[in-house]
């Protein structure tokens, strides 16, 4: 029997005999891709966005209790934490949209090549940025 450590498995081949297969690479055996990067982040954002989502129930409870309460919750949403949750769940959703579009054309058959997935990538990254500080300076604006 070998250990699990040395990155073997042992099963059986169609014939019956033992037989050492190698078991899946962790995450400490390969370098860091946009593409891997990505793909986690998109599955954190979907996390944050339904985390996020709390934060607006809230509100809109509130803004159907009373002046008082979302009073309160205005006061929240207006300091500083209030603000930092608010501006990581813009980021998490323009980064979950874009990625999500990206995927779209993936889904369509597009962007395959190396080249294409690494500017995409680029892209989303990039888009999610401009998305999220323009949303922020026309929110700010309307103050």
């Amino acid at each position: 029997m070998t250990e699990t450590g040395d990155g073997l498995r042992l099963g059986r081949a169609s014939d019956g005999k033992l037989v050492s297969r190698p078991i899946s690479p962790h995450l400490q055996v390969y370098r860091p891709q946009i593409t891997s990067v990505l793909s986690i982040l998109h599955r954190i954002s979907g996390v944050a966005m339904a985390l996020g989502s709390l934060l607006l129930v809230w509100w809109l409870v509130a803004a159907a209790s009373g002046a008082e309460e979302f009073a309160e919750v205005q006061g929240f949403i207006g300091s500083a934490v209030g603000m930092l949750l608010l501006f990581g769940w813009t980021l998490a959703l323009f980064f979950h949209l874009c990625n999500g579009i990206r995927h779209l054309a993936w889904d369509a058959g597009f962007g395959f090549t190396l080249p294409s997935v690494r500017a995409s990538g680029i892209a989303v990254l990039a888009a999610t940025a401009v998305l999220t500080i323009l949303a922020w300076i026309v929110g700010l604006a309307m103050l």
